[in-house]
């Protein structure tokens, strides 16, 4: 009996019973944990089943976010699917239902620039702008808000606007030089109450301190003042230029000007406006004079796409600014050899 006592008081074997405890305890708790999060597994597929996925209404977005604790970043990312498709107005219904729940200025602020982003994509430009500077309202050094406005108040033709945004993204150390040098050229185009010819002096003075609007500028002459486009001919890189060349009409072109230019001999040569160049470094533009050479053989035209340098994404148009990417004149003029629309309504007859 004695011994059965000093065995039960051994201080090691307290230690084992106290640690069996733990890991009992540990145990239990553990399983317990699996088991509720199994069954709200079970829970939320029945109720994505019922759902169907896809087809959520605004208010199922809500009942999932306050009833079944649908963490924030998850509910947001079914909704971006209507994004996906192309559907902003649905996005927009569900971020607008949301907002009357989420109870935290972070929350808030992230889901008001899902909403300026999505009224932007789907071309509601003024409510993006209201949007927008809702935001800068208690978040004036929001980048994303800023760099979002800056493009809704130059999609809108609010140039003196979009200038003030740059100035405040300047002081934020942001990179805006190009779109300085841009909007800078857009209000001169502009401005109500200068002239055609003091617009253009404007904007030559402009280019020569920054080739980078060179496009912009040539396209505002080659639209009004096309002598005066000719008679600064030196000053444009015509190889980015091309498709707004190719374009012009046999009386718009002083062919003086043309002479002095070997790019632009061979680009009219190619499109049979005079006969100057016997061949091209260009490819295509190439095939297009060798083809001119053989009079029975003409139905080539050129047609053009442009590729963002950045993103590199392609599109049929040239804009100033990247659809996708936003970057601003960032397009890459490739030429391509069509055949010309009058031989393909031919072929059709």
């Amino acid at each position: 009996m004695d011994g059965l006592i000093l065995e039960y008081r051994d201080p090691l074997y307290g230690v084992m019973i106290f640690f069996a405890l733990i890991f009992f305890i540990s145990f239990l708790t553990y399983s317990f944990g699996a088991y509720k999060e199994r069954n709200a597994r079970k829970e939320y597929r029945k109720l994505l089943n019922r759902f169907e996925l896809g087809k959520l209404k605004e208010e199922d977005y809500v009942h999932l976010y306050k009833t079944y604790n649908l963490p924030f970043d998850s509910i947001i990312l079914l909704a971006s699917t209507f994004l996906h498709k192309g559907d902003y107005t649905k996005a927009i219904s569900v971020y607008l239902a949301l907002l009357e729940h989420v109870d935290t200025r972070v929350k808030k602020e992230e889901l008001l620039e899902l909403l300026g982003t999505t009224y932007f994509k789907g071309g509601f430009l003024q409510r993006s702008k209201d949007i927008f500077l809702k935001i800068l309202k208690f978040s004036p050094r929001n980048k994303h808000a800023l760099t979002y406005l800056l493009i809704t108040y130059e999609k809108l033709n609010e140039y003196d606007n979009a200038y003030e945004v740059i100035e405040s993204l300047e002081e934020l150390r942001v990179n805006i030089t190009k779109e300085k040098i841009f909007i800078n050229s857009m209000q001169i185009i502009n401005d109500p109450i200068n002239s055609f010819d003091k617009k253009c002096n404007q904007l030559l003075e402009l280019l020569k301190t920054d080739s980078f609007i060179q496009r912009v500028v040539v396209q505002y002459l080659l639209q009004f003042n096309k002598t005066a486009f000719w008679k600064n001919i030196e000053l444009f890189d015509t190889s980015s230029l091309i498709d707004l060349l190719w374009y012009l009409s046999f009386d718009d072109i002083d062919f003086d000007a043309v002479s002095e230019n070997r790019l632009l001999s061979e680009l009219y040569t190619a499109k049979g406006y005079i006969n100057e160049a016997n061949s091209s470094d260009t490819f295509e533009i190439n095939i297009l004079i060798m083809l001119q050479k053989d009079k029975n053989n003409s139905q080539a035209d050129l047609n053009f796409e442009f590729i963002c340098k950045k993103c590199k994404n392609i599109f049929p148009i040239y804009e100033n600014r990247c659809p996708h990417c936003h970057e601003i004149l960032s397009f890459q003029i490739e030429p391509e050899i069509t055949r010309t629309y009058i031989q393909e309504n031919q072929s059709l007859q």
